[in-house]
C-alpha cells in the first residue's frame, strides 16, 4: 500500500525531534567506554557493517544477521557506540536492499529512528537491572542473564516496533510471516555475540577474525549459492517462455506475449521493442506502466537513443542511473525513468532489432540478467521468423496470387463458420453476392490474356475498396467474385451489389499491356446474384447455388449488366 505524503512528512519530522536528541542525551548518561580504544571501534565498526551488507538468503528471504555483533559491541563499548553502529548498520542494510528514489527516502528516518527505540530502550533497561558495561562474564550467572535479557529486548521490542509501524503505516497485520525467521535468527546469532565478546576479552583484536571470519565466509557461499541458483531460475523461465513463444504463429502474439512475460520477469515500468528496416529503428510495440501503447513514434538512426547505441555497436548496455544515459535521450524512454537495460535482437548473426526496458527505481538490473535478456531476445527472433513464415505461408494459401483477394478454399471456410453461427442464432441474416464479368472471353480474346489479368486485378481492388469493411471479398474462379456479408438483409445485400454494378459499368478500365502494345480504355459489365439466409437457404451450399441461379437465369439470361435477387417461384 502507499504511504501518504502526510505520514512521509511525520516520519521525517518524528526523526528530526527523537534522534539527534537522543543521541546527545545518551552520549551523556552513558558516554563510550574506552574512547581513545580507536582500533578497537574501527574494527567492530567494519565487521558491523560488512555483516549488515551480507545478508543469508533463504527461500528468497533476505536474513540479516547482525544482532551478535550487536550485542558484542553493547557489552563490550556500552549503549552509545552500539547506537551509532546500528544506525550506520541500518543504512548498509537499506542500501543492500535498494531502497532508491524519492519515494523510498522516507524509510531511512523510518527505520533509523525505529532501530534507536530498541537499542536505548534495551540498553536502558539493562542498565536499570543493575548491568555494566565490560561485564565479567565467567562464574557470573547474573550478568550473562543480564546478557540474555539484553538480547531478548532487543528482539521483543524490534518485533513490536516494526509491527506497529507497519501495521499504522502499511495497513499489515501485526505479527508477519517474519517473525519466525526473527526468532530462530536471534536463539542462533545469541551464543556467537557471547563468544565474540569473550574471546575478544582474551586475544583482542583477533577475536573480531576469528569469529566474524567464519561467518562472512558462510555468508559468501550462501550468497553465492543463491546467485547461482537465482541464474538457473532466470535460466528455466527464459526456456518456459522460448517454449512458449515457439507455440505462438501470429506475429502480434508472440510480441504481445514476448512483452508480458518480460515485465512478469524484470522491473519493467517501460519497454520498447524496434525493428531494423533500411537504414532506421522502427518502433514496433511499446508498453508503458503496463499499458500497451500506440507505435505513432518516428524512426530513430545510429547513435540516436540508447537504442540507437546498441544498433551502432551491437551490444547490450545497463544503465543504473539516470545521469549514465542521459547524453542519449533523443530516444523514447520518460524522463522519470532510472535504470536502462537494452539488448540487440540478433538472428544468425544479423541484427535485427532492440529492445529496451527501463524501470523508475536506481539500479534496477543486474549485470548477470543481461545474460537471460540477450537468451530471450534469441528466442524472440527465432519465434518472430518463424511466425513471419507462417504468416506468410498462411497468406499464400489463402489468397488468390493475382488479385491477392481471398481464394475459393478459405471462402468456402469462412462460409462454413459463418452458416455456423447463424445456425446458434449468433447472426441474424448471412448474404451472398456473386459477380461475373460479362463476355470476358472477347476482352481476352481481342486484348490478349496479359490484358484479362490486368481488368482482374484492377476490378478486385474496385470491389474490395466498395465493400469495405462491411463483407469479405474472395475470388470465387475465373471471372467470378463473391462477396459475404454477415448480418446483412437482402435489401442491403442487393444495394451493395447494384452499387458496384453501376460503379464498374460508369468506370472504364485501363489496359497498359494490350496486344498492340497502346494504352487502351475498356468498358466492361458485371452481372451480380444475390442470396440470403435462412430466407434463401437452410446449408452453406444451397446458398451458394441460389446465389449462383440468381446470377445466370435472373441475370445473365436477362440481358447482363444487372442485379438479380434469387426467388424460389
Amino acid at each position: 500500500m502507499e504511504t501518504t505524503p502526510q505520514i512521509k512528512k511525520a516520519i521525517f519530522l518524528l526523526w528530526i525531534l527523537l534522534v539527534p536528541a537522543g543521541l546527545w542525551f545518551t552520549y551523556k548518561i552513558t558516554p563510550p567506554h574506552h574512547p581513545g580504544s580507536w582500533t578497537a571501534l574501527s574494527g567492530f565498526l567494519l565487521l558491523t557493517l560488512v555483516v549488515a551488507a551480507m545478508p543469508i538468503v533463504i527461500n528468497k528471504m533476505f536474513i540479516f544477521l547482525i544482532q551478535w555483533v550487536a550485542l558484542a559491541t553493547f557489552l563490550q563499548f556500552g549503549l552509545f557506540v552500539e547506537i551509532i553502529f546500528a544506525q550506520a548498520a541500518v543504512i548498509v542494510l537499506l542500501l543492500r536492499s535498494k531502497v532508491f528514489g524519492k519515494d523510498q527516502l522516507f524509510r531511512y528516518p523510518l527505520n533509523l529512528y525505529m532501530i534507536f527505540i530498541v537499542s536505548f530502550l534495551s540498553g536502558v533497561v539493562y542498565y536499570a537491572l543493575g548491568g555494566d558495561v565490560m561485564p565479567k562474564l565467567a562464574g557470573n550467572h547474573e550478568a550473562i542473564w543480564l546478557a540474555v535479557l539484553y538480547a531478548f529486548m532487543i528482539y521483543a521490542l524490534n518485533q513490536l516496533i516494526v509491527s506497529i509501524h507497519l501495521h499504522f503505516i502499511y495497513k499489515e497485520p501485526f505479527w508477519g510471516k517474519d517473525l519466525f525467521v526473527e526468532t530462530i535468527a536471534t536463539i542462533i546469532t545469541f551464543p556467537i555475540g557471547i563468544v565474540l565478546y569473550i574471546l575478544y576479552k582474551q586475544v583482542g583484536i583477533l577475536a573480531l577474525l576469528f569469529v566474524g571470519g567464519p561467518f562472512v565466509s558462510v555468508s559468501i557461499i550462501f550468497n553465492l549459492y543463491y546467485s547461482s541458483q537465482k541464474v538457473n531460475e532466470y535460466l528455466q523461465q527464459a526456456a518456459e517462455i522460448g517454449h512458449q513463444m515457439a507455440a505462438r504463429l501470429n506475429v502480434d502474439d508472440v510480441m504481445n506475449l514476448f512483452i508480458q512475460k518480460l515485465s512478469e520477469t524484470f522491473p519493467v515500468d517501460y519497454a520498447y521493442i524496434l525493428e531494423v528496416s533500411e537504414d532506421q529503428l522502427k518502433l514496433v510495440r511499446r508498453m508503458e506502466m503496463g499499458e500497451a501503447q500506440s507505435n505513432d513514434k518516428r524512426s530513430l538512426c545510429k547513435n540516436e537513443g540508447v537504442s540507437g547505441l546498441v544498433w551502432t555497436n551491437g551490444k547490450a548496455y545497463l544503465f543504473s542511473k539516470r545521469k549514465h544515459w542521459q547524453q542519449y535521450t533523443n530516444g523514447y524512454i520518460p524522463d522519470d525513468a532510472e535504470s536502462v537495460l537494452s539488448v540487440p535482437i540478433e538472428r544468425s548473426n544479423n541484427l535485427i532489432g532492440v529492445l529496451v526496458l527501463a524501470s523508475k527505481e536506481k539500479h534496477a538490473y543486474e549485470k548477470y540478467q543481461l545474460m537471460i535478456l540477450e537468451i530471450l531476445c534469441s528466442y524472440f527472433a527465432v519465434a518472430m521468423e518463424n511466425a513471419k513464415h507462417y504468416e506468410q505461408t498462411k497468406i499464400q494459401s489463402e489468397r488468390c496470387s493475382l488479385t491477392k483477394l481471398y481464394n475459393y478454399r478459405y471462402f468456402e471456410s469462412l462460409l462454413t463458420k459463418e452458416f455456423e453461427l447463424l445456425m446458434r442464432f449468433e447472426r441474424s441474416q448471412l448474404s451472398l453476392i456473386i459477380l461475373d464479368i460479362d463476355h470476358f472471353k472477347v476482352v481476352n480474346d481481342t486484348y490478349g490474356h496479359q490484358s484479362g489479368n490486368e481488368i482482374l486485378y484492377e476490378l478486385a481492388g474496385r470491389i474490395k475498396q466498395l465493400v469495405g469493411d462491411r463483407g469479405t471479398v474472395a475470388r470465387y474462379g475465373g471471372e467470378e467474385f463473391v462477396i459475404l456479408l454477415p448480418d446483412s438483409a437482402k435489401e442491403n445485400a442487393y444495394q451493395i451489389a447494384e452499387q458496384i454494378r453501376q460503379t464498374i459499368d460508369k468506370w472504364p478500365f485501363t489496359l497498359r499491356q494490350s496486344l498492340d502494345q497502346t494504352q487502351q480504355q475498356v468498358n466492361i459489365t458485371v452481372s451480380i446474384g444475390v442470396a440470403t439466409a435462412p430466407e434463401d437457404a437452410e446449408d452453406a451450399l444451397a446458398l451458394v447455388r441460389h446465389a449462383d441461379r440468381a446470377l445466370y437465369v435472373g441475370a445473365k439470361r436477362a440481358g447482363r449488366n444487372r442485379v438479380a435477387e434469387y426467388s424460389s417461384c
